[in-house]
């Protein structure tokens, strides 16, 4: 099947092959027309499978054959919201619905948090068809009225299931009450759980459902390795490998904002052009970073899980867990930055003895063990033994397998504070931030509070 068989609009048709796509990825062949005929759809697809083109491109095909929407005094307001967890995913998305849309007579805006509002009151007074948001920056809109959702007839939860993880159902069903009863509405999720079965119930009308990959699935294209090391020889053993192999764009993760910092400020001491990404740095500087790294300016970008939602690059050749989460279902998604849309990429871990309680918990999830490398001269010491690893305000210790590794919602859930560094990525417990990841986890916003008079958390902000 090819793109010209969907049923989509010259224009669009014209966009989508100026990207050097001729063929859709299963959920975009799925999706698509399934969004065409206009009612609700529920889809569970992995990162990296081109989901965000199966919902952009028969939205856009839908706009450009109906009228625009407009208020009492003739003024163009929004038909579409797309709501994601992220002010990174959100860029993402965004910068899809304008190059696919780039043929036809529509504007788009996206809305986001850390950064200035005027410009976005402008971008709304000018006149916009479609709107990308997080949570939290749309409500504060809504509420100083300068944005209009009257007009909306198709609402998108992209990414629903990390929404949900981070906090957001008050937010979305605020947002729910706040639109149009008559409209599509189409729901993205990586996994189909058991809240994202309770939130489809009460949002979607006889929905389409569409899975095209198992829960927990990493893509067939991605060669995975673990290479065992040291606790201390770790970054060592990261700017050989980045020597040798010749590696010309790399995604790092670690689990803490503290550890990013100096592992980007090591790289950089070895000769290695390296910059950090997370929700300390201000938006500004995570843009930038970020353009660097996709235009190949920047060769390593390290980042921590939440602040890598969205970062969506062709061909991106290489992900390396510096440090592996102490969620298994997290490096699921780190994985997923590489063989994306069927190209192909590697995922390297590099391992202590620390870690083989989160390493057994990845490979129970996965439904399979990680091939082991080890490097010639970067042997692990045997005498070597396990050391607790700090994850929140709790201990994991002593490298032994948990009973299908930490949970979300507990007190350890996602963030980790790496060796002895006591430093937390997304509980809001790092030295003087006071605050939650702002790339993505939920925060307290210290200026602003809710109408019902209590602080509101929203990541995108």
């Amino acid at each position: 099947m090819n793109f010209d068989q969907l049923g989509l609009a010259e224009p669009i048709l014209r966009a989508v092959s100026a990207q050097g796509y001729t063929t859709p990825t299963p959920i975009q062949a799925q999706a698509i027309p399934a969004v065409l005929a206009g009612g609700d759809l529920l889809a569970a697809a992995q990162t990296g499978t081109g989901k965000t083109a199966a919902f952009t491109l028969p939205i856009l095909h839908r706009l450009s054959q109906s009228e625009q929407a407009r208020d009492a005094q003739g003024r163009v307001i929004p038909r579409v919201l797309v709501l994601v967890p992220t002010r990174e995913l959100a860029a993402q998305v965004a910068e899809s619905v304008r190059d696919y849309g780039r043929q036809l007579q529509l504007r788009s805006m996206v809305m986001y948090g850390g950064v200035g509002m005027q410009p976005q009151i402008d971008a709304l007074r000018r006149g916009v068809d479609i709107v990308v948001a997080t949570p939290g920056r749309m409500l504060d809109h809504h509420g100083q009225r300068t944005l209009n959702l009257s007009g909306i007839n198709t609402l998108v939860l992209d990414e629903a299931d990390r929404m949900l993880d981070m906090g957001f159902i008050h937010d979305i069903k605020r947002v729910l009450s706040l639109l149009p009863k008559q409209r599509q509405n189409l729901l993205f999720s990586a996994t189909f759980s058991d809240e994202i079965k309770t939130l489809a119930n009460g949002l979607l009308n006889k929905p389409a459902v569409i899975e095209v990959a198992r829960r927990n699935a990493t893509a067939a294209t991605v060669q995975q390795s673990v290479h065992p090391v040291g606790r201390e020889r770790k970054r060592e053993l990261l700017s050989h490998l980045i020597r040798e192999s010749n590696w010309y764009q790399v995604l790092v993760f670690m689990r803490t904002k503290h550890g990013a910092n100096r592992l980007a400020e090591q790289l950089n001491t070895d000769g290695i052009g390296a910059d950090a990404i997370h929700g300390n740095k201000s938006q500004g500087a995570r843009t930038r970073a970020l353009a660097s790294f996709k235009s190949g300016k920047l060769q390593v970008l390290v980042a921590t899980d939440i602040a890598a939602r969205g970062i969506d690059i062709d061909q991106l050749p290489m992900v390396v867990n510096y440090e592996l989460p102490n969620v298994p279902e997290d490096y699921v998604h780190r994985i997923g930055r590489t063989g994306r849309a069927g190209a192909e990429g590697q995922a390297i871990s590099l391992v202590c003895v620390d870690e083989l309680r989160f390493l057994r918990d990845i490979e129970n999830l996965i439904g399979r063990p990680i091939d082991r490398r080890v490097i010639a001269g970067f042997e692990p010491d045997p005498k070597e033994r396990a050391q607790p690893i700090r994850v929140g305000r709790t201990t994991i210790g002593a490298g032994k397998p948990s009973a299908g590794g930490a949970r979300r919602g507990e007190s350890s859930s996602r963030a980790s504070a790496g060796h002895g560094h006591g430093r937390s990525d997304s509980t809001g417990h790092a030295h003087g931030s006071g605050r939650r990841d702002g790339a993505a986890a939920p925060r307290r916003d210290a200026g602003r509070r809710s109408t019902s008079g209590a602080p509101r958390r929203d990541g995108g902000r």
